[in-house]
């Protein structure tokens, strides 16, 4: 039997406790562990996005993070956007009305990254919004509905905060997409 150490994480706001070998993944230990499988795996290099999830705020891939890497800090995961039952995260149902997805596997990489750049960035320009998603690939959708859909969401997220400054211009505008 391998070493087993300690870890203790919060993940959507629940605090989780384990014993890990020290060579096991957060998307791992996210998808196993903690049961949530919105976290999806597809590359298991960092390319392709579709695993990110959110360490203390930030993006990160999760299938280049060590679980014990993690070891004290915030994770939040697509499941966190949303309670059960609750209203769809203004990202999440942008998506669904802009058509930002077709097969979905990207989509949750795509929401995480866009939630982490709206956070920081509640109006990026069409260089912020380019730069946060090129590391998310998607083979189905061409992007420009996923542009428009975190477009959309910034509109709506910001009426949610009662913030006047007018939304960016159509994604169409958004070249190199």
């Amino acid at each position: 039997m391998s070493e087993q150490l300690p870890i203790r994480l919060t993940v959507n706001g629940a605090e989780l406790s384990a014993e890990v070998e020290p060579r096991l993944l957060l998307s791992d230990f996210i998808r196993h562990r903690a049961g949530l499988t919105g976290t999806h795996v597809g590359c298991e290099h960092g390319v392709c996005g579709a695993c990110t999830v959110l360490v203390d705020g930030e993006p990160q891939r999760s299938c280049l993070v060590f679980a014990v890497q993690a070891d004290g800090a915030e994770v939040e995961t697509v499941e966190g956007l949303a309670a059960p039952g609750a209203e769809l995260h203004a990202l999440q149902q942008a998506f669904h009305e802009e058509h930002g997805m077709q097969c979905g596997f990207c989509t949750s990489g795509f929401l995480m990254t866009s939630a982490a750049l709206l956070r920081e960035h509640p109006h990026p320009s069409d260089a912020q919004l380019l730069d946060a998603i090129s590391g998310n690939l998607c083979r189905c959708t061409g992007y420009q509905n996923i542009i428009r859909a975190v477009r959309s969401a910034e509109a709506k997220l910001a009426a949610q905060a009662g913030d006047g400054t007018p939304a960016a211009a159509p994604a169409g505008d958004a070249d190199g997409a």
